[in-house]
């Protein structure tokens, strides 16, 4: 029984960490391509499953629900570059700090608005809300599984994009020589703008997804954005491969930290401080991982070259 509880933690592990996958690649891409520390990306997710939820509720389809996020997630996304964000890229980082954590503070006050302060629940698609089988006679949810297949689809789509057209070219050159790209002819401000676009619909893309697991409110975008800047140190900022081997390493680290450490510990301590411990040694793993990487790799596994 140990060992099908185990694999179903991988797998919870694994799901958290598409998840953070897909903050991340935007987050990543933004900073990568702009230069830009965009606190408001959080925000963006929030976003994303709220228009899923609203959608969803309005027309009983959670497919509907999650082209809406992405929909309205890009458009959030491509507003707030044009209006805000095209000014900051000149700016010091404390100027785009300050700037992108008054508008988690607008989005927040502004969702509250528009949907009160409780919060909302998505409904799992009934395609999606049986269990699958496991080894050794467990099961594991269909929906957490179509997640992580999702997330596996959403990565090498992104790094197809990335590696393989012509826009992906011009965002990896835009990560080496903005003013070049800008002097061939390429219209910077475009190209910004489809970027920071593509970053936010993947996190409302993201925010969907998990809004059928948990529920939908205000404010549930800043502990995420607090791991999806864990994940791009870890990675390395401006890859898309980093994000993914970042993303996959504190999910299953934080996951399997937090189901084995009490475990290992109750040898030596009873079950409540076993317990106790266990939790606030594995809440603390992913960051002494992140400084383990950085002690031997400052730039993180798959730091973008320029």
């Amino acid at each position: 029984m140990t060992a099908v509880l185990a694999l179903e933690q991988l797998l919870n592990g694994l799901q958290l960490g598409v998840m953070l996958f897909l903050m991340a690649a935007g987050l990543t891409l933004i900073f990568g391509v702009m230069g830009l520390i965009n606190l408001a990306h959080g925000s963006l997710y929030m976003v994303g499953a709220f228009a899923c939820a609203a959608v969803a509720t309005w027309t009983g389809s959670f497919w509907l629900g999650l082209v809406a996020s992405l929909i309205a997630a890009a458009a959030a996304g491509a507003i707030v570059e044009v209006l805000v964000i095209r000014r900051l890229y000149d700016r010091d980082h404390l100027d785009q700090v300050l700037a992108t954590f008054a508008l988690i503070l607008i989005f927040s006050e502004g969702t509250r608005w528009l949907f009160g302060s409780f919060p909302l629940y998505l409904n799992i698609p009934a395609a999606l809300s049986g269990a699958v089988p496991l080894p050794g006679g467990g099961q594991y949810p269909a929906y957490r599984l179509a997640i992580i297949v999702a997330g596996a689809v959403v990565a090498a789509g992104l790094t197809l994009l990335i590696n393989r057209t012509r826009i992906g070219i011009q965002i990896r050159a835009g990560e080496n020589d903005r003013e070049m790209i800008g002097a061939l002819g390429i219209d910077i401000r475009l190209l910004y703008t489809l970027v920071f676009a593509l970053g936010a619909a993947l996190a409302g893309f993201a925010g969907a997804l998990v809004g059928a697991i948990q529920s939908v409110q205000v404010g549930m975008g800043e502990p995420v954005l607090i791991l999806a800047f864990v994940v791009i140190v870890i990675g390395g900022i401006g890859s898309i491969k980093g994000a993914m081997a970042g993303a996959l390493l504190v999910g299953v680290v934080d996951t399997m930290g937090r189901f084995l450490l009490p475990q290992i510990l109750a040898v030596m301590l009873s079950p409540s401080a076993s317990a106790a411990v266990g939790g606030s040694i594995a809440s603390m793993l992913i960051y002494i991982m992140m400084a383990l990487i950085l002690a031997f790799r400052p730039r993180g596994l798959f730091a973008a070259q320029g």
